[in-house]
């Protein structure tokens, strides 16, 4: 009936076991421990991840600083040039009003010296008008 042959069983039986062996020695334990390394690979991955993210923030941070110093920089030189060009126009206008003011004392010194002029030319020429005027009443 069933003719087993033990030395062909054995026989298979040790080669399965030294091929068995041969996989785990040549696939099975490369293969779980590039799978171990792979895990810890990871592992560390993520802790340096997560203190690059403190790091990232503290950066943020650091530039926050730097914007808000920089704004702050900008508005104190924004506001001198304010005030540096508002003391400019100050002078300028000041100038200004200073030739202006002498402009009018000369024309109320002319005008006075006009009238002045003109009140002694009409002054010089009152009898011509006076005789004129009598002139002209007698010949009514």
């Amino acid at each position: 009936m069933l003719d087993i042959s033990p030395i062909l069983l054995l026989s298979s039986g040790i080669i399965f076991l030294l091929v068995l062996a041969r996989l785990n020695s040549c696939l099975f334990k490369p293969l779980l421990k590039h799978m171990d390394d792979r895990s810890e690979s990871i592992k560390k991955d993520l802790e340096n991840a997560k203190s690059n993210s403190a790091d990232v923030d503290g950066m943020l941070a650091e530039a926050n600083d730097v914007i808000a110093k920089a704004k702050k920089e900008a508005a104190a030189i924004r506001e001198r040039a304010y005030s540096e060009a508002k003391e400019v126009a100050d002078a300028k206008l000041e100038t200004a009003k200073s030739d202006i003011e002498t402009k009018y004392t000369g024309f109320t010194k002319e005008l006075q010296d006009e009238a002045k002029v003109l009140k002694d030319s009409l002054v010089a020429s009152m009898p011509q008008f006076n005789e004129s005027l009598k002139a002209k009443l007698n010949s009514i």
